[in-house]
């Protein structure tokens, strides 16, 4: 009926979606979206359907983004336990420490456990990644990221 080509409709419905979802994702304003649809060289009339398109479906394309987001799972608790191994049949003279932590997840409106062990060294490897990660967090470049990721 449009006397155009399936592709030029699949792509042209496909720059349509995307538009749609990465604006209402930025909850960008009303000036900024026509800023960015300015550069695409569309006439007065169609950069106006399309900014009143954005703004009556912005809130649904979010709600609906966020019902498609994975849902991770969060924390609840945490027991730990420390075991050592003072001797064996073979050595009588060891010590051979482990750390035992059992980490309680809530996921999907039930919980569930994850038992891990490892060694104090390890652990403590893995405290200063953590830690420095947490640090990376508060870096400006990192606070623009999430921000944008908002």
């Amino acid at each position: 009926k449009l006397n155009i080509g399936v592709d030029t409709v699949q792509h042209g419905v496909e720059g349509l979606t995307y538009l749609l979802t990465e604006s209402s994702k930025l909850m960008i304003s009303e000036i900024e979206f026509q800023d960015s649809i300015h550069v695409l060289g569309f006439s007065d009339e169609l950069n106006k359907l399309l900014l009143q398109l954005y703004l009556d479906n912005r809130k649904e394309i979010r709600s609906i983004l966020g019902e498609l987001a994975p849902k991770l799972p969060s924390y609840h608790s945490l027991e730990w336990r420390l075991d050592v191994q003072l001797a064996s049949r073979s050595l009588r003279q060891q010590i051979k420490p482990a750390v035992t932590i059992k980490l309680h997840l809530n996921q999907n409106e039930g919980q569930t456990a994850q038992v891990l062990q490892t060694d104090p060294s390890t652990l403590l490897h893995l405290i200063q990644q953590l830690e420095q990660a947490l640090g990376e967090m508060k870096t400006n470049h990192c606070r623009r990221i999430v921000r944008n990721m908002k």
